[in-house]
């Protein structure tokens, strides 16, 4: 990958510039501790060790597996962790839109999914003149306006399930979609894609997963499984279950996984959702990203108010999580903290032994609403001190 090295000025949040400007490599040769001063808080970072150590974890099990991997780009879109999922050994990147996929491809990303139908002919023109780009269709719309843009397009037929989000909910839907494909001249039907993270259960992602290699089975025996035809399923809450269960694809029948936020892995929705709670030998993975904020009020007894909010944390699904705090640079024992609201810059901590600047480790729920939020991330190494920075695409 072709990655621009990333640097920071007055406009980086969470960094303290006045003046001037300082690099990627600024940092790497430096090494500031995160509390030096370069800083200001609310800060996200990214540590180190973890995410390396979470990207080896799921390069093993690929391999292991015996599965090609397109982590979910979207999750990040930061191009140094796309950078070091390649070195692991990742086979492609996957996004969500046609915009993520024209970023991926000016980095120099070779293999790209798109897991949405793509219906706008502003972008089918320019994916009609790329290689290796690959997107799904869930009607014969879709693959009607795929086939008027010209050029070779490779289209996915997408399966989904009721209540879920995209995708046919019939098989009879799905060959009806894959036969659109292969009836047009310049379209390259190129499997079945489907996405299982939306279930709640452990029978009903399961019965789902069934239902997609009884997909397989079936446009195999219609003639519209070409050579070469993929399935791509697997988000980051049962890709052991879709490892499981699609077991039973043919053998010429390679299977892409997508989980992305396995990248960073979490403290809240994730840790709990986590494939390796079931089958903890395969795992683990380790909660990467953290952010530092510092407590500017305790107006009340129990409570405390503290400079961090929905600006600056996810809590789409799930609220942050205190970890740690600092006082005068020494780490503290306080009672039990609950993050019990956010507003746009702030956040309520409930519970005792807190005074104004304290700073608190908090702890994320669900990373992608969480880097959409930092153009710039400080990489920490385990005594905190700034070894990177990372750049998001968002």
């Amino acid at each position: 990958m072709d990655v621009p090295e990333p640097r920071v000025d007055w406009r980086s949040k969470g960094f303290f510039l006045p003046s001037g400007e300082r690099s990627a490599s600024d940092y790497a040769r430096e090494k500031p501790s995160l509390f030096g001063g370069g800083f200001t808080w609310p800060v996200l970072t990214l540590r180190r060790s973890a995410a390396e150590a979470n990207i080896a974890t799921m390069a093993a099990y690929c391999a292991r597996h015996d599965l090609d991997f397109a982590p979910h780009a979207k999750t990040t879109m930061a191009p140094g962790l796309l950078a070091a999922q390649f070195a692991a050994g990742a086979w492609g990147m996957t996004v969500a839109t046609p915009n993520q996929a024209l970023v991926l491809r000016r980095l120099g990303v070779d293999r790209i999914l798109i897991a949405n139908e793509v219906l706008d002919p502003t972008a089918l023109s320019w994916l009609a003149t790329q290689e290796d780009i690959w997107f799904q269709a869930d009607s014969v719309a879709g693959v009607a306006a795929a086939a008027a843009a010209g050029g070779r397009l490779r289209v996915f037929a997408e399966l989904g399930h009721a209540g879920g989000r995209t995708g046919v909910r019939t098989l009879d839907e799905l060959e009806t979609v894959a036969r659109a494909v292969a009836d047009a001249s310049n379209l390259e039907f190129a499997g079945i894609t489907a996405y299982e993270g939306q279930l709640k259960t452990q029978p009903e992602v399961d019965d789902f997963l069934d239902l997609l290699v009884a997909g397989v089975t079936r446009l195999k025996a219609a003639g519209l499984m070409p050579a070469g035809a993929r399935v791509s399923a697997g988000g980051s809450a049962w890709f052991d279950r879709v490892v499981a269960r699609l077991a039973a694809l043919p053998r010429d029948v390679r299977l892409i996984l997508r989980s992305g936020a396995s990248v960073t892995h979490d403290d809240g929705f994730y840790a709990e959702r986590t494939p390796f709670r079931r089958v903890p030998g395969e795992g683990p993975l380790t909660a990467a990203l953290e952010i530092w904020a510092q407590v500017l009020s305790v107006p009340e007894k129990g409570l405390a108010i503290v400079g961090m909010g929905k600006r600056d944390a996810p809590f789409d699904e799930g609220l942050p999580v205190a970890r740690e705090v600092r006082r005068h640079g020494e780490v503290i024992e306080t009672g039990p903290l609950t993050v019990a609201r956010l507003n746009d810059h702030h956040t309520y901590v409930e519970g005792d032994g807190l005074r104004p600047g304290d700073l608190i480790r908090f702890g994320i729920s669900h990373p992608c609403t969480a880097f959409d939020k930092w153009r710039y991330i400080p990489v920490v190494d385990d005594d905190h001190r700034v070894v990177d920075v990372l750049q998001t695409y968002l």
